[in-house]
């Protein structure tokens, strides 16, 4: 489907898949009415700050938006903030928001994201971290002298809270249900040279530990594991997942599978309705199947394809994802799926300031970490999403990536 040149694009969500989104079809040329709405007050803004620099006290919250407020109308985009849609009607085209208002539509994004996920276990005062508010409300409770701080969930959200809350000066605990931390996102000697990087710096880490029971005690929390282990402290961060805020997309008859799921060109099951970002489930390319991808980097690139797609412009998405976290000073980058791989090959300690890990199946690359090569981890980006095999000869000593990708 196409929209007509003086057409109306509603696009739900203002995260990075559906402020791209609005921008790029200003850059393709579309010239019809862009409203991009969402149920965040602050106009769109850098989402990976939430858990690094807008927990730091002397960074303004202004440096981690997208654009200044005036570009917004600029650009021509009726950007509503605040602004939730209630329901939505395919076959009328239309999404009523909170209020009452109806808005029609020729062309439908959903970009909604997700939301934390729930623990499971009800904790007293227990925070989660998602949006600006909620980081600029932890940095206030981290600001107090001696703050004691317990973060459930030792993924890439948890330990880069952790980090920022341990360079505040605050005592950090890490309980982790699984095995190590960062066991979903990095391979095992990565994980572990990043635990050790927590314990260095005065963090300690609880793995195999999950959180059975909890309680209010004098004005702080209690947590409980199930060998009957207790920590307590002044301030508790869930931080054990997200889950995609589909639930919109599945009462309109959606078709929806752990997210929204579209085709290649990022359209769902209705037409005219289509999905980006951390809600939408796409084919892989690389591997077969579907995935659902929650890094920033995906979702920027998947709401520029769906725009595309939206004027006509349809590419197949094929991207490789890809992400990063910083803490303690020190950044790694991640691309494919590094914890899919049979084999892992490194050069280089990760431990150190330089290293690259392969993922390989057979001799596909099918995932890469790195720190200090940021050309190699591009490289391998580029390798990943070709398919092509590595010859084993070329993987002894030192590995040279960019050179196998040209």
């Amino acid at each position: 489907m196409t929209v007509p040149p003086s057409g109306r694009v509603v696009i739900a969500g203002t995260g990075i898949a559906g402020a791209t989104a609005a921008e790029t079809l200003r850059k393709r040329g579309f010239d019809g009415e862009v409203v991009l709405l969402g149920a965040d007050p602050a106009p769109p803004y850098r989402r990976p700050m939430v858990s690094k620099e807008l927990l730091a006290a002397a960074f303004p919250a202004e440096k981690a938006l997208l654009r200044p407020p005036a570009a917004w109308p600029e650009l021509r985009i009726d950007l509503r903030t605040g602004t939730r849609i209630e329901a939505l009607d395919p076959s009328a085209s239309r999404v009523a928001l909170a209020g009452g208002t109806a808005l029609g539509y020729d062309a439908l994004l959903l970009a909604t994201g997700g939301r934390p996920r729930s623990l499971g276990v009800p904790i007293p005062g227990a925070v989660t971290l998602r949006d600006r508010h909620d980081a600029t409300a932890l940095r206030d409770v981290l600001a107090r002298p001696g703050i004691e701080v317990l973060v459930v969930g030792g993924g890439l959200i948890g330990t880069e809270v952790a980090a920022s809350a341990r360079a505040g000066g605050a005592a950090v605990t890490i309980l982790e249900a699984g095995p190590r931390i960062l066991d979903r996102v990095f391979p095992q000697p990565v994980s572990a040279a990043l635990e050790q990087l927590h314990r260095a710096h005065g963090v300690a880490v609880q793995t195999g530990t999950a959180v059975t029971e909890a309680d209010e005690i004098s004005g702080r929390t209690r947590l409980r594991s199930a060998d009957g282990r207790e920590w307590i402290a002044d301030v508790v961060v869930v931080a054990v997942g997200m889950t995609p805020d589909d639930e919109l997309a599945r009462a309109a008859g959606l078709r929806v599978d752990d997210g929204i799921v579209v085709d290649e060109f990022c359209a769902t099951s209705a037409p005219g309705i289509y999905a980006a970002g951390d809600v939408a489930r796409f084919p892989d390319p690389v591997h077969g199947g579907s995935v659902r991808v929650e890094h920033w980097n995906h979702a920027q690139s998947h709401g520029a394809a769906a725009a595309a797609a939206i004027v006509g412009e349809r590419s197949p998405y094929r991207e490789v994802p890809w992400c990063w976290t910083a803490q303690y000073g020190r950044t790694v980058q991640a691309a494919g799926r590094p914890t899919a791989g049979a084999e892992l090959i490194l050069d280089g300690d990760p431990a150190g300031d330089a290293f690259l890990a392969l993922a390989l199946t057979g001799d596909r690359l099918v995932g890469a970490v790195a720190a200090g090569r940021p050309r190699d981890l591009r490289a391998a980006r580029t390798l990943i999403g070709s398919g092509a095999g590595l010859p084993r000869h070329l993987l002894d000593g030192s590995i040279d990536l960019v050179a196998l990708a040209v």
